[in-house]
């Protein structure tokens, strides 16, 4: 069985509040993008893995999809399978591909295996393996709140609009992304979001990890102004970096900068 775990952008990224458990509530919209990885599975004679595509780095036990069959297996006894994972959408990036990956496997394994699992059980097992797995069950727009895990669907939609998605190649520790944000400096008003036109978001739209990113980064800050050169409408940073997307009326030209680059078609 193929399934194509997807990515998504963060339309706004505020952080709430600091939580007792050590992580932080925040809130934002997750927007899916249809650029996607390759998952295959197919039942087998011994458990194996193998990718392709993008490296990926550390050990196969860390992989997500790994963990997301471990998870499964413990309580449903499934057999040995064989995956093949092919990595397009770039990790560490603020796109959430490592999370959509071990989505996509507990709904792929759902249906391979005839589990009968519930979507809300699905989405609880996903919030296990990471923040924003949960997100990725459904894999539809979404008003996300907590750390993560509560995914609301919400009406919105961009597919009229270009978006042209920049990852230049450089790694955010969680560490650098939270270490100068205060929460609560920013409102989030996801009325506003959803009855207001991209061109009109910024600078009520933004994204909390920018100031702290972009300070350290000036790369990162160079391609947003290159989006805006472009005639972007709305321009922001996504997760907590470093890729940058841009939303256009029109088809934009590519940036040609010498790193990651896609384009959705309509």
């Amino acid at each position: 069985m193929v399934v194509f775990p997807g990515c998504k952008i963060n339309i706004g990224l505020t952080l709430v509040d600091r939580r007792p458990d050590g992580y932080h509530n925040l809130e934002s919209v997750f927007y899916p993008l249809n650029l996607t990885d390759i998952l295959e599975v197919v039942p087998h004679d011994h458990f194996a893995i193998h990718t392709s595509g993008l490296p990926i780095k550390g050990d196969h036990s860390d992989n997500l999809v790994v963990k997301a069959f471990y998870d499964l297996q413990d309580d449903f006894d499934l057999p040995p399978v064989k995956i093949h994972l092919h990595k397009v959408v770039p990790m560490g990036a603020g796109l959430g591909g490592g999370s959509a990956d071990g989505a996509a496997m507990l709904v792929l394994l759902n249906n391979l295996f005839d589990l009968n699992i519930s979507n809300k059980e699905l989405e609880r097992r996903a919030d296990k393996l990471g923040s924003d797995c949960a997100f990725f069950i459904k894999n539809k727009a979404a008003h996300i709140t907590g750390k993560g895990e509560h995914v609301q669907p919400i009406s919105f939609d961009l597919s009229e609009y270009f978006i042209q998605l920049i990852n230049p190649g450089i790694h955010i520790s969680t560490a650098e992304a939270f270490g100068g944000i205060q929460p609560g400096k920013r409102f989030f008003d996801l009325n506003w979001i959803l009855n207001h036109e991209p061109a009109l978001w910024l600078p009520k739209v933004f994204n909390d990890f920018e100031d702290t990113v972009l300070d350290g980064n000036p790369e990162i800050d160079e391609i947003k102004q290159k989006l805006i050169e472009q005639g972007a409408l709305y321009v922001s940073m996504t997760g907590t970096g470093s890729s940058v997307y841009g939303i256009f009326n029109k088809k934009p030209n590519p940036l040609n900068v010498g790193y990651f680059e896609w384009i959705n078609s309509l």
